[in-house]
């Protein structure tokens, strides 16, 4: 068996996954493959490994490598796998379990370092100086979450005991489901982008929700507010941003996810102006990525390997 683990950025699949009782053939890819170099690079292969939404598996490539047999995804959910191309070739679709707690305290993480003012101080002592302009605390400011699946609700538990008012809003949101995480439920987004101080988004991309915060929702926002997204890059429109933070609302966005990553050297994300002046913080899509995270992902993968070659594949994703 040859098992390609892909986008293995920082290292970790062989040192939490036990791969060695499996006699296999394990190549590990640390950096991203070109797009063009795809097909080639892992038609040997008859495992692919991947880290969920790094590396596309459209039917194209599906339909071009033919001797996978198992793909393994970190993750029950991964849009960027044709599903029905990998039912049509046979090819079994496992998952592994993952964890809230990391992306949600990232999430809180990136909340405080705005409202605290944080990356100018640093940078002001950083760089000899003292202090910069003072933020603010968090009690009494509204946070509005877009989203309140299971990580909209962790960040609501979060940031409940800094004395937020929490508000939600999504498509199909639900009294009963804002009475059970305990928030109050917004009439619509222009409502609730309206009323909050802090914007958190936790929504699934999709169709609906492609390009769902674009210019005129962000004209909608408090100058001073935060706009946080560690769910998916395309739902915010990124020119529309970052226009609208250079004409001054919202006051600062935290972002942890992009269209197009890893983020080029060129990308206009790379605004210096706006990131020194601590009104925009760039994390380079790390919310799910900690030790405790890639150890339970990379251990499952490993045991998803480990159970197909039994012949009793675990956690199966049905297309």
């Amino acid at each position: 068996m040859k098992i390609a683990v892909l986008d293995d950025y920082h290292g970790y699949a062989m040192r939490f996954g036990e791969w060695g009782a499996l006699g296999a053939d394990v190549t590990v890819f640390d950096k991203p493959i070109p797009e063009a170099d795809l097909a080639e690079t892992l038609a040997p292969f008859d495992v692919l490994c991947v880290m969920r939404e790094r590396t596309p598996l459209p039917a194209a490539l599906i339909h071009a490598l033919p001797g996978l047999r198992l793909i393994v995804t970190t993750g029950m959910r991964n849009a960027s796998i044709d599903m029905a191309a990998a039912a049509a070739r046979g090819v079994t679709v496992c998952g592994t379990a993952s964890r809230a707690s990391a992306t949600s305290h990232l999430a809180m993480t990136l909340i405080l370092m705005a409202a605290r003012n944080l990356v100018p101080n640093l940078n002001a002592v950083n760089r000899g100086g003292w202090q910069a302009d003072a933020g603010r605390d968090l009690e009494g400011l509204t946070l509005g979450l877009v989203g309140l699946g299971r990580l909209g609700a962790a960040v609501a538990d979060l940031a409940r005991p800094f004395g937020m008012t929490l508000t939600a809003w999504s498509a199909n949101l639900t009294d009963a489901r804002c009475a059970e995480v305990g928030v109050t439920r917004a009439e619509s987004l222009d409502v609730l982008l309206e009323g909050a101080d802090v914007v958190s988004i936790h929504q699934v991309l999709s169709a609906r929700t492609q390009g769902l915060i674009g210019a005129p929702q962000l004209a909608r926002m408090k100058p001073d507010a935060v706009l946080v997204n560690t769910s998916r890059g395309p739902i915010v429109e990124r020119d529309a941003l970052l226009a609208a933070l250079r004409a001054g609302c919202p006051g600062c966005a935290a972002i942890d996810v992009f269209d197009e990553e890893p983020l080029p050297a060129d990308s206009p994300w790379r605004d210096g102006a706006l990131i020194d002046s601590g009104r925009l913080i760039l994390t380079p899509h790390i919310g799910y990525g900690a030790l405790g995270t890639y150890e339970r992902m990379y251990c499952e993968t490993a045991e998803a390997v480990h159970a197909f070659a039994s012949g009793t594949p675990m956690r199966v994703i049905e297309g």
